[in-house]
């Protein structure tokens, strides 16, 4: 499917709250027509109004290009349900995150679409192959995961269920790639990759925190001003690499033994460290090779990134936000 006659496909996004609303946004902004749904049209209607403000105050922010409140007028449109999806190419379902409600949504949708529409849901969580019954044409379907606020995260989880046809996952690809997304093909389990990764995170934190280790407010600023720093420019695997893995295994031995049931060695750590790849810098590879040119290059890279980052930072300054009296004790 070439970019122009993608461009010319209708699509549809049916939920038009603020996930869906910024869905389409972004789909607009890229040039493909889009028509919106809701509960009623006149829900409808009101969303597109304020996607409309939205792009306006968003333009004015610098954040959206010139005239996106135009854009978003031209080429966003809302309507009923059966009428948004009839003939669109893409459809994605971003209703609230109820088992049953997505499930009755699909039925109408897939019942009133085309049998050459690929339909994506953007559920965070629930299993795709849990859903696809209640489509008709379930080898069109999959999970197309838009993380929040989608026009400004740019990563967006591919989710193909067990019958999805991989052209689906081919085209569906090339669609986010078109609104300036990236995608990523991960396997069909309960909470994907990111949500298994962030919840993991929070639910430590509130361990911290309800162990009295530190306060709400403290955990949020070491996470910030350490892991958070990082991780803009390295995933997981690459910060436990340029540390070192077998500094990693010797961590997870004294963590296993303080927390038995929370922190086992990883066995793919523990068979690189077993292997003698304990990381680019201290055996040539672990989770990574070293870059062409060498160790050299990658640190450069890391410190480079990393005064940018405090660069950004002094110059947004402290996000204002205010803890509850209980987080900060």
């Amino acid at each position: 499917m070439s970019e122009q006659s993608m461009s010319e496909q209708i699509h549809a996004v049916v939920g038009s709250g603020y996930m869906g609303g910024g869905i389409a946004q972004v789909l607009a902004l890229a040039g493909h027509p889009v028509r919106i749904a809701d509960v009623s049209l006149e829900v409808a209607r009101s969303s597109r109004e304020r996607l409309i403000g939205e792009a306006a105050a968003f333009s004015a922010d610098g954040l959206f290009p010139a005239g996106a409140e135009q854009l978003i007028a031209e080429r966003v449109t809302a309507h009923e349900l059966e009428e948004a999806v009839a003939d669109a190419r893409f459809i994605e379902e971003a209703v609230p995150e109820i088992p049953a409600l997505k499930r009755e949504t699909l039925a109408r949708i897939s019942a009133a679409a085309t049998p050459d529409a690929i339909i994506g849901s953007n559920t965070s969580s629930i299993a795709i192959g849990a859903m696809a019954s209640a489509v008709l044409h379930p080898g069109r379907f999959l999970g197309v995961h838009f993380s929040n606020p989608s026009p400004f995260i740019p990563a967006v989880e591919i989710i193909p269920h067990e019958g999805t046809d991989p052209a689906v996952v081919v085209a569906v690809s090339a669609i986010v790639e078109s609104v300036g997304k990236t995608p990523s093909t991960v396997a069909d389990r309960t909470g994907f990759v990111l949500n298994r990764l962030q919840f993991a995170l929070l639910n430590e934190a509130a361990r911290v925190v309800e162990e009295g280790v530190a306060s709400a407010e403290d955990v949020d600023a070491i996470i910030r001003g350490t892991l958070g720093f990082r991780l803009p420019f390295f995933g997981p695997f690459a910060i436990a690499d340029m540390a070192g893995l077998d500094t990693y295994g010797r961590v997870f031995e004294m963590l296993h033994q303080a927390y038995p049931d929370r922190f086992p060695t990883p066995a793919m750590l523990q068979e690189a460290v077993d292997a003698g790849r304990y990381g680019v810098s201290k055996s040539g590879s672990g989770f990574l090779e070293a870059p062409t040119a060498g160790v050299a290059e990658l640190v450069a890279y890391r410190n480079r990134a990393y005064v940018a980052m405090s660069r950004l930072l002094a110059e947004l300054g402290p996000a204002p936000v205010v803890y509850a009296a209980g987080a900060r004790d």
